[in-house]
């Protein structure tokens, strides 16, 4: 049921999200993508899809979790194993450029040497540097350290051309745990013309790991988060209530936007449910779950609710914010 969209979904969101999302949207956190760039088994996240997804596939799909709203956004390759990062990153900057405001980012690992980013950055007009764990060399990888994945010298010249860096932190407490919370203030002081994006609210599936370490984030002005893909509202509260209200930025996480299902916090780190792994029928009825797109915008509602946002606070997080992140005039 992946990639698919009902009539479930359609209702969801004429019931409950027509009157919250505002009709310009900035989606701070896209992937485009064709499936050749992997050499070889594409993750499998993206199995069932379509093999080439630029703009006009990412047009379609975004258009039935935003219908009716002027979408653009900041968009960067999917990482996957075996990938081929120059055919990845052309592809993306041929699918961004010709539809602005949105904007790309170059899909880097800790290899690359960092004049030729530089030089990349400049000839292409990439806004900024998306790292990934998965090209660390600490094993496992979702236990990798930031600089075994973000190097400081790749943090430099993001500082000295004015870059935001779309990061993925991990190690099972996320912002909980103290290194990447000094690794992140650290970065953020020593290359303040660098600007952070902390993908998934601080990589909040958990939203106690968020509520616990955002703290150690406060007063940084240079460091924003993401909404991707996550589905419980804590995280959200936790990084509006200590950083402000102008520190979150909307994010689809497409295509995992697509995927049927949710992630659930549990115990001290969380689990995904999808109708791709489990069975959602259980004896007090059937379940029937929606996109995970839809999720998130449904609990970053209620969060917006709890924290008694005004409306043109919910807008800056749909649009404003990122629009300010990435120089764009409004």
């Amino acid at each position: 049921m992946s990639w698919q969209y009902v009539n479930r979904d359609r209702s969801l969101f004429e019931n409950e999200l027509e009157s919250f999302v505002p009709p310009r949207i900035f989606d701070a956190h896209a992937h485009l993508y064709e499936i050749q760039q992997f050499n070889g088994t594409p993750p499998p996240i993206l199995a069932g899809g379509p093999v080439s997804v630029g703009w006009k596939v990412y047009e379609h799909y975004i258009a039935q979790i935003l219908p009716r709203r002027r979408v653009t956004g900041l968009f960067f390759g999917f990482p996957g194993p075996n990938l081929n990062f120059a055919r990845c990153n052309d592809f993306l900057i041929r699918e961004t450029s010709t539809h602005p405001p949105s904007r790309g980012l170059m899909l880097v690992n800790p290899s690359m040497d960092s004049e030729f980013i530089r030089e990349a950055v400049r000839r292409e007009g990439y806004a900024g540097l998306k790292c990934y764990h998965l090209y660390s060399a600490e094993r496992p990888t979702y236990n990798a350290t930031i600089p075994s994945y973000l190097p400081e010298e790749q943090v430099r010249i993001a500082h000295e051309e004015g870059l935001t860096i779309m990061l993925h932190i991990v190690r099972p407490r996320a912002l909980a745990d103290p290194s990447n919370q000094e690794v992140i203030r650290c970065y953020a002081e020593r290359y303040p013309n660098a600007r952070f994006v902390l993908a998934h609210a601080a990589r909040g599936f958990n939203p106690h790991h968020t509520f616990l370490g955002i703290g150690a984030l406060r007063g940084l002005r240079n460091i924003w988060c993401d909404t991707s893909a996550v589905t419980e509202a804590g995280a959200f509260e936790a990084i509006v209530r200590t950083l402000g209200v102008d520190r979150l930025v909307y994010g689809s996480d497409f295509p995992v936007s697509h995927v049927r299902g949710r992630c659930v916090a549990i115990g001290d780190s969380f689990i995904w449910l999808s109708s791709d792994t489990m069975d959602f029928n259980v004896e007090y009825g059937d379940i029937e779950p929606t996109l995970v797109g839809i999720e998130s915008l449904r609990v970053l509602k209620l969060a917006c609710a709890n924290l008694r946002l005004r409306d043109s606070e919910v807008e800056s997080i749909f649009y404003d914010n990122s629009a300010t992140l990435l120089g764009i005039d409004n």
